[in-house]
Protein backbone atom coordinates (compact mmCIF):
# COMPACT_ATOMS: atom_id res chain seq x y z
CA UNK A 1 0.00 0.00 0.00
CA UNK A 2 0.86 3.72 -1.04
CA UNK A 3 1.05 6.11 1.38
CA UNK A 4 -0.78 9.02 0.12
CA UNK A 5 1.39 11.66 1.88
CA UNK A 6 4.42 10.70 -0.64
CA UNK A 7 2.15 12.72 -3.33
CA UNK A 8 2.05 15.79 -1.28
CA UNK A 9 3.90 19.23 -2.98
CA UNK A 10 7.27 19.08 -1.50
CA UNK A 11 7.94 22.00 0.71
CA UNK A 12 10.50 24.66 0.37
CA UNK A 13 13.84 24.80 1.92
CA UNK A 14 13.47 27.45 4.68
CA UNK A 15 16.25 29.37 5.11
CA UNK A 16 17.19 31.54 8.02
CA UNK A 17 19.54 34.06 6.80
CA UNK A 18 20.50 35.06 3.01
CA UNK A 19 23.85 36.53 2.87
CA UNK A 20 24.48 39.42 0.39
CA UNK A 21 28.44 39.39 -0.32
CA UNK A 22 31.48 38.23 -2.33
CA UNK A 23 32.61 34.90 -3.27
CA UNK A 24 35.92 33.48 -4.22
CA UNK A 25 36.97 30.22 -5.97
CA UNK A 26 40.21 30.17 -3.90
CA UNK A 27 40.33 31.99 -0.44
CA UNK A 28 38.06 32.40 3.06
CA UNK A 29 36.29 35.92 1.88
CA UNK A 30 32.71 36.82 1.29
CA UNK A 31 30.30 33.91 1.44
CA UNK A 32 32.80 31.75 1.62
CA UNK A 33 33.64 33.03 5.62
CA UNK A 34 29.96 33.58 6.59
CA UNK A 35 28.37 30.75 5.22
CA UNK A 36 30.05 27.54 7.32
CA UNK A 37 30.40 30.29 9.91
CA UNK A 38 26.24 30.88 10.29
CA UNK A 39 26.10 26.91 9.42
CA UNK A 40 28.15 26.11 12.18
CA UNK A 41 25.42 27.95 14.47
CA UNK A 42 22.66 25.96 13.32
CA UNK A 43 21.10 28.66 10.55
CA UNK A 44 19.89 27.78 7.71
CA UNK A 45 21.99 30.23 4.59
CA UNK A 46 21.17 31.10 1.26
CA UNK A 47 24.32 32.80 -0.39
CA UNK A 48 23.69 35.50 -2.95
CA UNK A 49 27.21 36.57 -4.75
CA UNK A 50 27.59 40.31 -5.45
CA UNK A 51 31.00 39.28 -7.38
CA UNK A 52 32.99 36.41 -8.11
CA UNK A 53 36.75 36.47 -8.19
CA UNK A 54 39.27 33.94 -9.08
CA UNK A 55 40.66 35.11 -5.20
CA UNK A 56 41.62 38.46 -3.80
CA UNK A 57 43.28 41.15 -5.53
CA UNK A 58 46.41 41.41 -2.96
CA UNK A 59 47.40 38.51 -5.80
CA UNK A 60 49.46 38.77 -8.69
CA UNK A 61 46.23 37.65 -10.87
CA UNK A 62 43.24 37.50 -10.43
CA UNK A 63 39.85 37.04 -12.67
CA UNK A 64 36.22 38.10 -12.64
CA UNK A 65 34.75 40.60 -10.94
CA UNK A 66 31.15 42.33 -10.36
CA UNK A 67 27.96 39.55 -10.77
CA UNK A 68 25.87 41.95 -14.13
CA UNK A 69 22.96 43.96 -12.61
CA UNK A 70 20.32 41.69 -14.41
CA UNK A 71 22.37 38.35 -12.63
CA UNK A 72 21.95 39.95 -9.35
CA UNK A 73 18.10 41.30 -9.26
CA UNK A 74 17.45 37.70 -10.53
CA UNK A 75 19.31 35.99 -8.30
CA UNK A 76 17.19 37.64 -5.33
CA UNK A 77 13.70 37.62 -7.22
CA UNK A 78 14.05 34.18 -7.90
CA UNK A 79 14.97 33.61 -3.96
CA UNK A 80 11.32 35.11 -2.97
CA UNK A 81 9.64 33.25 -6.52
CA UNK A 82 10.71 30.21 -4.45
CA UNK A 83 8.97 30.81 -1.65
CA UNK A 84 11.99 30.11 0.49
CA UNK A 85 11.82 33.08 2.72
CA UNK A 86 8.63 32.48 4.62
CA UNK A 87 10.38 32.27 7.75
CA UNK A 88 13.68 34.53 6.83
CA UNK A 89 15.23 35.93 9.88
CA UNK A 90 18.13 37.99 8.85
CA UNK A 91 19.63 39.57 5.54
CA UNK A 92 23.44 39.45 5.81
CA UNK A 93 25.04 42.45 3.62
CA UNK A 94 29.06 42.30 2.73
CA UNK A 95 31.41 43.10 -0.10
CA UNK A 96 29.01 45.34 -3.19
CA UNK A 97 30.16 45.13 -6.68
CA UNK A 98 28.54 47.90 -8.03
CA UNK A 99 26.70 51.31 -6.38
CA UNK A 100 23.71 49.70 -8.77
CA UNK A 101 23.76 46.53 -6.62
CA UNK A 102 22.89 48.64 -3.26
CA UNK A 103 19.89 50.48 -4.97
CA UNK A 104 18.71 46.54 -6.08
CA UNK A 105 19.31 45.19 -3.06
CA UNK A 106 17.36 47.67 -1.02
CA UNK A 107 14.57 47.66 -3.00
CA UNK A 108 14.19 43.61 -2.23
CA UNK A 109 15.02 44.32 1.46
CA UNK A 110 12.41 46.20 2.30
CA UNK A 111 9.65 43.78 0.09
CA UNK A 112 11.09 41.55 2.25
CA UNK A 113 10.51 43.65 5.50
CA UNK A 114 7.02 44.65 4.61
CA UNK A 115 6.16 41.05 4.42
CA UNK A 116 8.20 40.32 8.00
CA UNK A 117 8.59 43.47 10.11
CA UNK A 118 10.68 41.34 12.54
CA UNK A 119 13.50 40.52 9.83
CA UNK A 120 16.47 41.44 10.77
CA UNK A 121 19.52 43.90 8.63
CA UNK A 122 22.67 43.71 9.35
CA UNK A 123 25.15 45.80 7.13
CA UNK A 124 28.80 45.53 7.08
CA UNK A 125 29.40 48.54 5.05
CA UNK A 126 33.03 46.97 2.95
CA UNK A 127 34.46 50.36 1.90
CA UNK A 128 38.63 50.04 2.92
CA UNK A 129 40.55 50.39 5.77
CA UNK A 130 43.71 52.20 6.87
CA UNK A 131 46.38 50.10 5.27
CA UNK A 132 44.81 49.87 1.93
CA UNK A 133 42.71 53.38 1.35
CA UNK A 134 38.84 52.66 -0.60
CA UNK A 135 39.42 49.53 -2.02
CA UNK A 136 35.68 49.40 -3.97
CA UNK A 137 34.16 51.64 -6.50
CA UNK A 138 34.04 55.02 -4.55
CA UNK A 139 30.27 55.54 -5.91
CA UNK A 140 29.30 52.76 -2.99
CA UNK A 141 30.43 54.44 -0.16
CA UNK A 142 27.45 57.06 -1.57
CA UNK A 143 25.01 54.19 -2.25
CA UNK A 144 25.97 52.82 1.57
CA UNK A 145 24.49 56.12 3.22
CA UNK A 146 21.72 56.37 1.22
CA UNK A 147 20.41 52.97 -0.06
CA UNK A 148 20.88 50.56 2.71
CA UNK A 149 22.02 52.36 5.99
CA UNK A 150 18.45 53.35 5.96
CA UNK A 151 17.49 49.45 6.43
CA UNK A 152 20.07 48.63 9.02
CA UNK A 153 19.17 47.36 12.40
CA UNK A 154 22.67 46.81 12.92
CA UNK A 155 26.53 47.92 11.70
CA UNK A 156 30.42 46.31 11.78
CA UNK A 157 32.49 49.04 9.99
CA UNK A 158 35.94 49.09 10.92
CA UNK A 159 37.43 52.15 11.83
CA UNK A 160 38.34 53.59 8.67
CA UNK A 161 34.77 52.93 7.13
CA UNK A 162 33.12 54.48 10.17
CA UNK A 163 34.98 57.79 9.38
CA UNK A 164 34.07 58.05 5.72
CA UNK A 165 30.11 56.80 6.32
CA UNK A 166 29.74 59.93 8.75
CA UNK A 167 33.07 62.20 8.07
CA UNK A 168 33.80 62.50 11.50
CA UNK A 169 36.79 62.22 13.19
CA UNK A 170 37.63 58.89 15.26
CA UNK A 171 41.08 58.91 16.37
CA UNK A 172 39.59 57.91 20.07
CA UNK A 173 37.12 55.68 21.27
CA UNK A 174 35.49 58.90 22.42
CA UNK A 175 35.31 60.44 18.85
CA UNK A 176 33.96 56.76 17.49
CA UNK A 177 31.25 56.41 19.45
CA UNK A 178 30.12 59.80 19.13
CA UNK A 179 30.80 58.71 15.08
CA UNK A 180 28.49 55.51 15.97
CA UNK A 181 26.21 57.66 17.21
CA UNK A 182 25.30 60.06 14.44
CA UNK A 183 24.40 56.57 12.68
CA UNK A 184 21.60 55.46 15.21
CA UNK A 185 19.02 56.82 12.88
CA UNK A 186 15.72 55.49 11.95
CA UNK A 187 15.51 52.10 12.29
CA UNK A 188 19.22 51.03 13.28
CA UNK A 189 19.93 50.46 16.48
CA UNK A 190 23.75 49.30 17.22
CA UNK A 191 26.97 49.93 15.60
CA UNK A 192 30.00 47.80 16.27
CA UNK A 193 33.05 49.04 15.11
CA UNK A 194 36.05 47.11 14.67
CA UNK A 195 40.19 48.00 15.11
CA UNK A 196 38.50 51.02 16.87
CA UNK A 197 41.09 54.23 17.87
CA UNK A 198 43.89 51.71 17.26
CA UNK A 199 45.71 54.57 18.58
CA UNK A 200 44.93 53.86 21.59
CA UNK A 201 45.72 50.17 21.51
CA UNK A 202 47.36 48.41 24.67
CA UNK A 203 50.07 46.34 23.37
CA UNK A 204 49.33 42.59 21.55
CA UNK A 205 45.47 43.58 21.87
CA UNK A 206 42.57 45.20 19.70
CA UNK A 207 39.33 46.95 20.65
CA UNK A 208 35.93 46.65 19.29
CA UNK A 209 33.52 49.11 20.35
CA UNK A 210 29.74 48.57 20.69
CA UNK A 211 27.11 51.15 20.54
CA UNK A 212 23.61 51.33 20.94
CA UNK A 213 21.34 54.04 21.54
CA UNK A 214 21.63 53.56 25.60
CA UNK A 215 25.34 52.83 25.90
CA UNK A 216 28.52 52.14 24.56
CA UNK A 217 31.30 49.36 25.77
CA UNK A 218 34.17 48.60 24.81
CA UNK A 219 35.43 44.63 24.49
CA UNK A 220 38.88 43.95 24.48
CA UNK A 221 40.73 41.43 22.94
CA UNK A 222 44.03 39.08 21.32
CA UNK A 223 46.03 41.04 18.42
CA UNK A 224 47.32 38.21 16.48
CA UNK A 225 50.25 38.52 13.99
CA UNK A 226 48.42 36.74 11.07
CA UNK A 227 47.08 38.83 8.95
CA UNK A 228 44.69 37.05 6.55
CA UNK A 229 41.43 38.94 4.60
CA UNK A 230 38.11 38.18 5.48
CA UNK A 231 38.24 38.69 9.63
CA UNK A 232 35.59 41.11 9.34
CA UNK A 233 33.35 38.88 7.53
CA UNK A 234 33.85 36.58 9.93
CA UNK A 235 33.20 39.25 13.37
CA UNK A 236 29.56 39.96 11.19
CA UNK A 237 28.93 36.65 10.42
CA UNK A 238 29.54 35.19 13.67
CA UNK A 239 27.90 38.39 15.46
CA UNK A 240 24.98 37.63 13.13
CA UNK A 241 24.95 33.94 14.01
CA UNK A 242 24.81 34.71 17.80
CA UNK A 243 21.98 37.48 18.29
CA UNK A 244 19.85 35.18 15.97
CA UNK A 245 20.62 32.99 18.54
CA UNK A 246 19.21 35.12 21.40
CA UNK A 247 22.63 36.41 22.87
CA UNK A 248 22.83 39.76 23.97
CA UNK A 249 24.49 41.88 21.89
CA UNK A 250 27.41 43.02 23.84
CA UNK A 251 27.77 39.02 24.31
CA UNK A 252 27.14 38.21 20.58
CA UNK A 253 29.76 41.02 19.77
CA UNK A 254 32.48 39.16 22.75
CA UNK A 255 31.44 35.70 20.72
CA UNK A 256 32.16 37.13 17.47
CA UNK A 257 35.94 38.34 18.52
CA UNK A 258 36.75 34.85 20.32
CA UNK A 259 35.88 33.60 16.45
CA UNK A 260 37.92 35.84 15.35
CA UNK A 261 41.33 35.18 17.35
CA UNK A 262 40.87 31.88 17.35
CA UNK A 263 40.87 31.59 13.23
CA UNK A 264 43.45 33.55 13.34
CA UNK A 265 44.94 31.74 16.12
CA UNK A 266 44.20 28.80 13.97
CA UNK A 267 45.65 30.48 10.69
CA UNK A 268 48.90 31.46 12.26
CA UNK A 269 50.12 28.30 13.53
CA UNK A 270 49.25 26.30 10.26
CA UNK A 271 51.32 28.97 8.57
CA UNK A 272 48.23 29.21 5.48
CA UNK A 273 47.79 32.51 3.66
CA UNK A 274 43.89 32.07 3.90
CA UNK A 275 42.19 32.16 6.82
CA UNK A 276 41.29 29.03 8.78
CA UNK A 277 37.65 28.43 10.37
CA UNK A 278 38.34 26.23 13.31
CA UNK A 279 34.08 25.30 13.15
CA UNK A 280 34.57 23.98 9.41
CA UNK A 281 38.23 23.19 9.13
CA UNK A 282 38.11 20.45 12.18
CA UNK A 283 40.66 17.72 10.61
CA UNK A 284 43.51 19.74 11.26
CA UNK A 285 44.85 18.73 14.68
CA UNK A 286 45.84 22.49 15.58
CA UNK A 287 42.07 22.95 16.30
CA UNK A 288 42.39 22.06 20.18
CA UNK A 289 45.33 23.82 20.45
CA UNK A 290 44.00 27.06 19.25
CA UNK A 291 41.32 27.19 20.80
CA UNK A 292 43.01 26.79 23.93
CA UNK A 293 45.38 29.69 23.74
CA UNK A 294 42.16 31.75 23.06
CA UNK A 295 40.38 30.43 26.19
CA UNK A 296 43.01 31.47 28.18
CA UNK A 297 42.49 34.96 27.07
CA UNK A 298 39.87 37.20 29.43
CA UNK A 299 37.36 39.32 27.42
CA UNK A 300 37.19 42.46 28.88
CA UNK A 301 34.15 44.53 28.74
CA UNK A 302 33.97 47.63 30.08
CA UNK A 303 31.40 51.05 29.83
CA UNK A 304 32.33 53.63 27.64
CA UNK A 305 32.99 57.16 30.08
CA UNK A 306 30.81 58.92 27.39
CA UNK A 307 27.19 60.04 28.83
CA UNK A 308 24.44 59.19 26.88
CA UNK A 309 20.93 61.06 26.58
CA UNK A 310 18.20 59.66 28.58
Amino acid sequence: MIDGSSFATPRPLPLDVVSVQSQVVYGRVGNNVAVPTLEALGLSVAAVPTVVLSNTPHYPTMHGGALPIEWFEGYLQDLSARGALSALRAILVGYLGDPRQADALARWARARREERAELRIVIDPVIGDHDHGIYVDPGLVGAYRRDLLPLADGLTPNGFELAHLTGLAVNDVESVVAAARSLLTGRTQWVAVTSAAPDTWARDEMQVVLVTRTQAEVIVHPRIAATPKGTGDLFCAALTGHWLGGVGLAEATAQACRHVVQALRHTELAQCAELLLPMADSHNDRRATARECVSQFTYRIFPCKQPFPT
